[in-house]
């Protein structure tokens, strides 16, 4: 797609880049414009398999939530920061296992918003809500989620792909809020750009990072794994553990080395007791 095939409605702001937009062009999605693909660019000039990042994400997401709808007993789901929709979103995947599994999607971008209606439609039991992932009352207290979501029984949390887009120095505390919310036997699924402070890898993590931040988009931190560690404080991991996405219950043995941006990015589930 080129920019002279960009049409754009007049709610979106293409002065700046998306964060759903640009994981969509990460993911060769068609919802996104130029200033999204302009990001991808940039980061590929410093990563040219850069787009790893995207699909390790996805596909950590899609095996968690397999994990959790067929092993936990677990059908309540708020996925923070859902994202364009693509081919496997959280409630195809978690209602195929269990149909009686209900979704709150969480998102403020306004391209999301308008393809959620879709959603919307498409069944009773998946909801789609506009509202600041970064502050946990916004998401906690809203109507919707208190009508959809029994906080007395488990709920599976998602924070997929999200909390690198935070940039300041309270993402442990963002995540607690979250967590102290959630009931015993709840789940929480974590995925977030790592800096795994090696000397192979740490200097191409941190060129990204300057990358990111500095791009349209303007934002994407890459942490380290005591920091992420930070987030998952007080759950009890699911072994792994905290381990690179493309490491945790991977659907077959690898059979090819892995690429270099596929060691910066990390992910978790953790059960709260």
């Amino acid at each position: 797609m080129t920019s002279t095939e960009d049409v754009v409605p007049a709610y979106i702001d293409v002065s700046k880049a998306s964060v759903a937009r640009v994981y969509d062009a990460f993911l060769n999605g068609k919802d996104n414009y130029e200033i999204d693909r302009e990001v991808l660019r940039r980061i590929q000039e410093v990563a040219p398999e850069a787009t790893q990042l995207g699909w390790d994400n996805r596909e950590f997401l899609i095996r968690s939530s397999r994990f959790i709808a067929a092993q936990t007993g677990i059908t309540q789901y708020l996925d923070c920061g859902s994202g364009l929709p693509t081919a496997e979103n959280t409630h195809q995947i978690v209602q195929r296992i269990r149909p009686d599994s209900r979704v709150v999607y969480v998102d403020n971008d306004p391209v999301v918003l308008a393809h959620g209606r879709a959603l919307l439609e498409e069944n009773e039991q998946t909801h789609l809500i506009g509202a600041d992932i970064f502050d946990p009352s916004a998401v906690l207290d809203n109507e919707v989620v208190r009508q959809q979501l029994d906080f007395s029984e488990p709920i599976a949390l998602y924070q997929c792909g999200t909390m690198h887009h935070y940039t300041g120095d309270r993402y442990a505390e963002i995540m607690a809020t979250y967590i102290d919310a959630l009931p015993s036997g709840s789940y929480v699924a974590l995925s977030h750009f790592l800096d795994p402070e090696t000397a192979e890898h740490s200097s191409l993590a941190r060129r990204m990072e300057d990358v990111f931040i500095h791009s349209p988009m303007g934002s994407g931190a890459f942490r380290t794994r005591a920091e992420i560690m930070t987030m998952l404080d007080g759950l009890e991991l699911v072994e792994p553990g905290l381990v690179r996405c493309a490491d945790w219950w991977p659907d077959g043995p690898r059979v090819k080395p892995m690429s270099p941006v596929q060691y910066c990015i990390a992910g978790a589930v953790g059960r709260k007791p």
